[in-house]
């Protein structure tokens, strides 16, 4: 770790958007610290990935944290007897709370998140929440962002002392085209990343979650090649 960056933990999960934020965090200057969390997904592909990302990217230190949330279940990512839904069942992204999203899953993971950056002597947070191309969870909100950083400086004893906490959500306003975008102009290597809600144990996407329809609308309309990988076979 260099003395003269600062400490800044990032939530990676594997997939796209934060491997971007990750690689954000670190041209701004930080020292990165990877944290991801296994809380019970479908599959550990994504966190598999996150730790070939944290890798590739330069995170000084890389740690995975279980959270049991499939004891809780109510997620089609977290209970098996609620349906992943796909392209081919009429819904349409954003309109809605879709069945994917997990109850309390960015508040608990920004949380610990919160205690490392605290045992570092830091106060950056960053995670790759995003309100344009987005499922509609309510924890991907900037008000939420908002409120988190007002708990953050309200519940720890740096911010009680006078430290001041930010929770930076770089790609809040950028569409998933943008985020390609900045991916490559950062050395982003997006063939690492797993986006899926159902991948398989290699990785490979299913193509027809939101996840993979949000990020293949990405690619298009960036204009650049698509390197997921499908269960199909194909490449993009």
């Amino acid at each position: 770790m260099n003395a003269s960056r600062k400490p800044a933990v990032v939530l990676v999960s594997g997939g796209m958007d934060s491997a971007v934020v990750l690689a954000i965090a670190r041209e701004a200057g930080f020292d990165a610290h990877a944290l991801s969390v296994r809380y019970g997904q479908r599959h550990t592909s994504e966190l598999d990935a996150a730790a070939r990302v944290a890798n590739a990217l330069g995170a000084v230190a890389h740690k995975t944290v279980h959270v049991d949330l499939r004891s809780i279940g109510g997620s089609a990512l977290t209970e098996d007897g609620i349906a992943v839904p796909t392209d081919d069942d009429g819904h349409e992204i954003g309109v809605g709370i879709p069945s994917t999203y997990v109850p309390a899953r960015n508040t608990i993971m920004l949380s610990v998140a919160l205690g490392w950056s605290e045992v570092l002597g830091g106060t950056d947070l960053f995670c790759g929440v995003n309100a344009v191309d987005y499922s509609g969870y309510p924890d991907c909100r900037p008000e939420f962002i908002e409120g988190f950083e007002q708990l953050a400086n309200l519940a720890t004893k740096a911010g009680v002392e006078g430290s001041r906490f930010r929770v930076h959500a770089p790609l809040m306003r950028m569409s998933k085209a943008d985020i390609v975008r900045e991916g490559l102009r950062l050395g982003v290597d997006f063939s690492q990343t797993v986006s899926c809600y159902q991948a398989d144990a290699e990785g490979r996407a299913c193509r027809h979650c939101d996840a993979c329809r949000l990020r293949a609308q990405g690619f298009d309309e960036a204009g650049v090649p698509d390197p997921t990988r499908y269960v199909d076979g194909a490449i993009g």
